[in-house]
C-alpha cells in the first residue's frame, strides 16, 4: 500500500505531505482546487512523462516522493532483483522523482538512480489510475484480446509464448523465402562478381596471421648486412684478447691470492667465473646468429610482392585476413544458394510448411482455451455489473478467427482470435460493440467491474479512480461507491469525488484546498474527520449554502454508510 506521499513545488503545490491508511479514500474540493495534481505526481512516481511546465511557477525543480509498504511475496520485489536494484521486503520502498525546470528528470528507487523505463516496469506493479477519458480503451477492439488473455492466466500466457516463438520461426522463414523469390535477377547479376572474388581470395591462399610473420620477416631481410656486421664485431670482441681471454686472465690471478683472503676474494672469484662462463653463451649464441643472418634480395621481393597482394585484398574485403576469409565464407554460401536456387526454394517451401502448421495448431489450441475463457469472464462482469444497478444488461466476448481466403485462417502475433466486448443495456436489445451503444456512465461502470476483477489477478496494491462516476448519479453512483468499498478489502483505493454517495462510502476523507496566500495560489491537502467531514460532505450536498438540514442529511448519510461497510 501507498504509506505516505510528498510533493513540492508542482504546479499549484507548494509543500505537501499526506499519510494514507489501509482501505477506500476520497479526494474531494471545489473544481481547480488541484484534486488532477495529486494523481499527476502518482502518475510521475510510476514512470509517467514529465514537463517543465508542471514544476511551480519560479521554482528550480519538482520533488515528489511516495513510500511503499508490500508483503514478502510481492511480484514488485522480483522485478527489483532482476533491475539489479537493491531494495528489502523487510523496509519500506521509497521510490522519488525530481522534474526540473528545463525539462531534465531524475528518477530514484531507495536511492539508486534508475531510468524511465525501469521506474515504469516497477510503478506498473504497484499503482494502477484510471482517469475520466480512460474509458476510451474498452472501445478499442485491439485491447479486448489482451483484457481477455491476461484474465485466462497463466495457462494461456504458457501457451501463447509457445506459439508466439512458433510464429516467429514461421516469419523468419517466410522472410528468407521472400527475398529469396523476389530477388533472383538481381542475385543473379551478383552471380559472376561472386564467382571472381572467390577466386580472387581462393588463389592467394591467405593463412590467418601471415602477414604479421612476412612483416618480421621482411624488416630481417631488408637490414641483414647490418645484422650480420655487427653480430659479426660483437662477437670478435668478447671471443678475442680483450674479451674472454682477458676476463680468463683475470679471473686466474683472482684464483692465485683468494686463499690469503677468502672473505673478500672468494665471492669475487664466483661472480667473476659467472661473468665468464656467461660471456661465453652469448658469443657462441652470437656466432650461431650471424651464420643465420640470411642475405636474400630475391626472397625480400617475394615477401613485398605477397604483401601487396594481401593489403589490395584488404582494401576490397575487409581489414584482416580473418575479416576476408569471413567475407569469402559467406559468398561462397550466397553462390551455393543461387546456384542451387531450386532445391534452397524447396527446401524453404517445406519447412515453412511444417512451421506453418506447428503455429496453427497452437494458434488453434490457444484460441480454445480463449473461448472458455471468455465465457468465464462474460459471466464474471454481469455478476459486477448486476451490482453496479446494470441488472439486465447481457455481456459477451465475441470471438471471431481471422480468415484468410475461403478455407484458412490468419496467423497473427497473438494467434487467429479476433475479441469483441459485445453489449446489450436492455432487454429485447440485440449483443452490439461497447463503442456502439455504451453510454459515458455505462463507460465507467463497466471498467470498474472489469478493474474488480483484475485487481486480483495483477496485484497492483493501489488503485485510482479519477472522476470514474461522472455521468451517473442516484442509486447508480451509490453501486459505484459500494463496489469502490469492497474492492478496498483486497487493495487500496482512491477516488477524486464530487459526489456525497461516493465520498460518504469512504474509510478515509481528504479535502483538497485552493488558497492564495502572499499574492501566490497554493493548495493543501487536509484529512477530514467528524465535524469537517460532515461540513464537506454538506457542501457537496448543498452547494454553497450550508445549512442545518444539509449538515443533518450528511451525518444521515455517514450513518448509512457505515451501516452498509458493516453489514
Amino acid at each position: 500500500m501507498l504509506r505516505e506521499l510528498s510533493i513540492r513545488n508542482l504546479a499549484v503545490i507548494e509543500q505537501v505531505s499526506v499519510s494514507y491508511h489501509h482501505g477506500f479514500h476520497v479526494l474531494t474540493g471545489e473544481t481547480g482546487a488541484g484534486k488532477s495534481i495529486l494523481i499527476d505526481a502518482l502518475s510521475l512516481i510510476i514512470g509517467g512523462r514529465g514537463a517543465s511546465d508542471m514544476v511551480r511557477y519560479g521554482c528550480d525543480k519538482a520533488e515528489i516522493e511516495a513510500v511503499f509498504d508490500l508483503h514478502p511475496g510481492h511480484r514488485v520485489w522480483r522485478v527489483l532483483s532482476e533491475l539489479g536494484i537493491g531494495a528489502s521486503s523487510e523496509e519500506m520502498l521509497v521510490i522519488r522523482r525530481e522534474l526540473s525546470a528545463h525539462g531534465k528528470s531524475v528518477s530514484r528507487i531507495n536511492g539508486q538512480v534508475v531510468n524511465l523505463t525501469m521506474l515504469k516496469e516497477v510503478g506498473d506493479c504497484l499503482v494502477n489510475i484510471h482517469g475520466q477519458h480512460e474509458h476510451q480503451s474498452l472501445l478499442r477492439i485491439d485491447r479486448h484480446l489482451e483484457w481477455l488473455d491476461l484474465y485466462a492466466g497463466d495457462t494461456l500466457a504458457e501457451k501463447k509464448r509457445s506459439y508466439q516463438a512458433a510464429y516467429h520461426k514461421l516469419q523468419q522463414t517466410r522472410t528468407k523465402l521472400r527475398e529469396l523469390e523476389e530477388s533472383s535477377r538481381h542475385n543473379m547479376q551478383m552471380l559472376d562478381l561472386y564467382k571472381f572474388q572467390i577466386e580472387e581470395i581462393s588463389s592467394a591462399g591467405l593463412i590467418p596471421g601471415e602477414d604479421e610473420s612476412l612483416q618480421e620477416e621482411k624488416r630481417k631481410l631488408m637490414h641483414a648486412e647490418r645484422l650480420m656486421e655487427h653480430a659479426t664485431e660483437a662477437y670478435s670482441l668478447l671471443y678475442g684478447t680483450q674479451g674472454l681471454e682477458a676476463l680468463s686472465k683475470a679471473l686466474s690471478h683472482l684464483e692465485d691470492i683468494r686463499s690469503y683472503d677468502p672473505v673478500v676474494l672468494e665471492p669475487l672469484v664466483e661472480q667473476l667465473q659467472s661473468a665468464y662462463y656467461q660471456a661465453e653463451d652469448v658469443s657462441f649464441q652470437l656466432r650461431d646468429y650471424r651464420d643465420q643472418v640470411e642475405f636474400n634480395p630475391e626472397r625480400l621481393a617475394e615477401i613485398e610482392d605477397r604483401l601487396d597482394l594481401i593489403n589490395g585484398l584488404k582494401r576490397k574485403y575487409g581489414e584482416q585476413i580473418p575479416d576476408i576469409l569471413a567475407y569469402y565464407n559467406k559468398i561462397s554460401s550466397d553462390v551455393d544458394k543461387l546456384e542451387n536456387r531450386d532445391e534452397h526454394l524447396q527446401r524453404l517451401r517445406e519447412e515453412e510448411g511444417r512451421l506453418y502448421d506447428r503455429a496453427m495448431s497452437l494458434a488453434l489450441s490457444l484460441s480454445g482455451l480463449r473461448h472458455h475463457a471468455a465465457d468465464k469472464l462474460a459471466s464474471e462482469i454481469e455478476r459486477e455489473l448486476k451490482q453496479l444497478q446494470m441488472e439486465r444488461t447481457t455481456f459477451k466476448v465475441k470471438l471471431d478467427k481471422l480468415q484468410e481466403g475461403a478455407e484458412s485462417f490468419r496467423l497473427t502475433p497473438h494467434g487467429v482470435d479476433e475479441a469483441v466486448f459485445m453489449l446489450s443495456a436492455n432487454p429485447g436489445e440485440p449483443l452490439k460493440p461497447l463503442s456502439k451503444i455504451a453510454s459515458g456512465g455505462e463507460m465507467s461502470r463497466i471498467m470498474l467491474a472489469l478493474k474488480a476483477i483484475f485487481a486480483a489477478i495483477d496485484e497492483v496494491p493501489v488503485l485510482v479512480f479519477d472522476e470514474v462516476d461522472t455521468g451517473v448519479s442516484g442509486r447508480a453512483a451509490q453501486a459505484i461507491a459500494e463496489k469502490m468499498s469492497v474492492l478496498s478489502g483486497r487493495c487500496q483505493i482512491f477516488s477524486i469525488t464530487h459526489l456525497p454517495q461516493v465520498a460518504c462510502m469512504a474509510d478515509h476523507h481528504y479535502e483538497i484546498r485552493k488558497s492564495i496566500r502572499n499574492e501566490r495560489t497554493s493548495t493543501s491537502v487536509t484529512e477530514l474527520l467528524g465535524v469537517k467531514r460532515i461540513e464537506e460532505l454538506a457542501r457537496m450536498l448543498g452547494g454553497v449554502e450550508v445549512t442545518d438540514k444539509t449538515r443533518l442529511h450528511a451525518q444521515e448519510m455517514l450513518d448509512l454508510a457505515g451501516r452498509q461497510k458493516g453489514a
